[in-house]
């Protein structure tokens, strides 16, 4: 379940860089359209492989619901 979770947790970031950058220079509608939902679904994702990774503790999972960034966050606490 990690190796998902790890992808998820990359897409997730991503996203939400091109999200930005999107937003803080030429604000292409078409883009926001395409990776918004994208970003959203990776975020779901990460929630939900985190509540599943086994031995992960209750902060570690909590951690997933960081927008953005949680599923960094929980890679970060599960290699610890």
């Amino acid at each position: 379940m990690a190796r998902p979770l790890r992808f998820a947790a990359a897409v997730e970031a991503l996203s939400l860089l091109v999200l930005l950058l999107n937003l803080a220079t030429v604000h292409i509608d078409a883009v926001a359209s395409l990776t918004g939902p994208i970003h959203g679904c990776a975020y779901l994702f990460v929630i939900i492989a985190a509540f599943r990774l086994p031995g992960l503790t209750r902060a570690g999972r909590l951690r997933s619901l960081v927008p953005g960034i949680g599923g960094l966050l929980v890679l970060r606490a599960g290699s610890t």
